[in-house]
């Protein structure tokens, strides 16, 4: 076995740096729409492309990126996305309309394609399997404490300076971990094949029509002509895609993966997990700031106990993981997600947030306990080679697994909504808890008001029922289907050339270059 590289904590810390500029970016925006609205006079039409744009991109590059880091470097790749990133947030931070910051958003889903797997693809190369989920659990705290500290970061911004400022936080980020990045982590890549551009063009094609898809069922439903046309041209273009990597002689993801049962296991656990929760806590900010009347920051603080419970867990999901093995870790931590969620099922009107912080505590336990052994046990599976599109599938399925829970777990949200309504309510009122309350401002209805937070929370407990469902789907399939890593693989080979740009990778399958 290699001997692990010597700076590899430094370089896990520069990774960290790297991630939290994408990571807090995406959920920062949250905050920022009300002024943006104010001050932009965007629609709702148009909130809702500032939001997706930078999905839709995100997803549809994904694939491409990590094959693409693979094959010349990735850390070059990891750099270019940090230039795009924080390079685009300056035209978004300055845009004066909002087709302006739609086009800045895109640009910066570019760059996360490119960051995103970077940080785990780099971080798979320079530890062993025996560091490696001890690793994993530092980087998934970060991707916590970016996600929950976003709205904090952002109310404490916006109560001081102007929206552009959520974006222009990027820009000494993303120039600190680009330097950060050439002076210590080394290059690394696979061995130097030819790119595989038909693979490319079909699975960004396809990626993008199946994130078009979903967020088409949340404006226009499930029976649109826009829907429908997306989810068909998704599966045209990734049954091509499943079916020309199976001939072509240099894949760009080589489809065998997915009949290692850890790979595919691992990869629906996550899916699953990303489905039961990316809808539902989205609905829980609305909760705490139209229910329980909390401002942004405050809404923002009140997500802190589920930081922590996964923090402390993160590091119990490893030892549970090194002493009973990842099938224990993943589907304990997932039926722990579970208990939460049926928690959180059990939700009334006059609860308040001792129920829900009881939930979240649960649930921050599950997703501490499971992530680790999760993203460590996929990233295991991989071939050296291919860990920088390994990387991007796991990411293309976490956005995916989100992406869907937004647009079907918000339809069953809005239904519940409208069912747990009184008859007599009609009109805006009916359709979001937030018009229904600004209904009941403007005319003094203070019977409408409380029945609408009632209908909420109704709504609320109603849909985390999915959750319940879905975490248990992938408990048990946790327990079925992963099995026991058989014996940890090297990971690295110093490569002898002075920068591994001969395109043969000195015979060894994964390089690395010194940095």
């Amino acid at each position: 076995m290699p001997t692990p590289h010597p700076r590899r904590w430094w370089i896990l810390g520069v990774l960290c740096l790297s991630l939290l500029v994408a990571v807090i970016d995406n959920t920062v925006l949250n905050v920022a729409i009300p002024s943006l609205v104010r001050d932009l006079h965007a629609s709702n039409s148009d909130i809702q492309w500032i939001l997706d744009a930078y999905m839709l991109v995100f997803a549809g590059v994904l694939l491409t990126a990590g094959a693409l880091s693979d094959r010349y470097g990735r850390r070059r790749g990891l750099v270019i996305g940090l230039v795009l990133f924080g390079g685009a947030s300056v035209p978004a931070a300055l845009a004066s309309s909002p087709g302006e910051l739609i086009a800045a958003r895109a640009l910066m889903g570019v760059g996360g394609a490119f960051l995103m797997p970077g940080t785990l693809s780099i971080l798979t190369t320079v530890f062993d399997e025996k560091e490696r989920k001890k690793a994993l659990a530092i980087w998934s705290s970060v991707l916590m404490v970016g996600a929950l500290g976003g709205p904090i970061v952002g109310g404490l911004l916006l109560r001081h300076f102007w929206w552009g400022s959520v974006f222009l936080l990027n820009v000494p980020i993303a120039v600190l971990g680009v330097v950060a990045a050439l002076l210590v982590i080394p290059e690394s890549r696979g061995p130097r094949v030819r790119p595989d551009l038909p693979g490319a063009v079909l699975s960004t094609v396809g990626m993008t029509a199946l994130v078009w898809g979903v967020i088409e069922t949340a404006r226009d439903g499930w029976s649109s002509g826009r829907t429908i046309g997306g989810f068909v041209l998704a599966v045209v273009a990734l049954a091509a895609f499943v079916l020309w990597e199976r001939r072509c002689p240099e894949p760009m993801l080589p489809v065998g993966l997915f009949r290692d049962r850890n790979f595919s296991g691992a990869s629906l656990s996550v899916v699953l997990m990303s489905f039961s929760a990316g809808g539902l806590l989205l609905a829980l900010t609305q909760y705490l700031q139209f229910v329980l009347g909390y401002s942004p920051l405050k809404a923002g603080v009140a997500f802190i106990p589920l930081l922590l419970a996964a923090m402390v867990c993160n590091g119990i999901g490893v030892v549970i993981d090194k002493r009973f093995g990842a099938r224990v870790a993943v589907g304990g931590g997932l039926a722990l997600l579970a208990v939460g969620f049926g928690v959180l099922a059990m939700l009334s009107p006059g609860d308040g947030y001792p129920m829900l912080v009881t939930a979240l505590v649960i649930m921050g336990m599950g997703s501490g306990t499971m992530g680790p052994a999760a993203y460590g046990t996929l990233l295991g599976a991989l071939p050296p080679e291919r860990a920088g599109v390994g990387s991007a599938v796991n990411d293309t399925v976490q956005q995916l697994g989100q992406a869907l829970s937004v647009a079907v777990l918000g339809s069953v949200l809005s239904a519940a909504y409208s069912d747990n309504l009184p008859d007599a309510v009609t009109g805006p009122a009916r359709e979001s808890v937030g018009d229904a309350l600004a209904v009941a401002a403007a005319s003094g209805d203070a019977a409408l008001a409380a029945a609408a937070r009632n209908a909420f929370t109704e709504a609320v407990s109603t849909t985390a029922v999915a959750g319940v469902i879905g975490g248990a789907i992938a408990a048990v399939l946790a327990f079925v289907v992963l099995r026991p890593t058989p014996a940890a693989r090297p990971t690295t080979e110093p490569e002898t050339a002075d920068d591994g740009d001969d395109g043969k990778g000195n015979g060894d399958p994964a390089t690395t270059v010194p940095g």
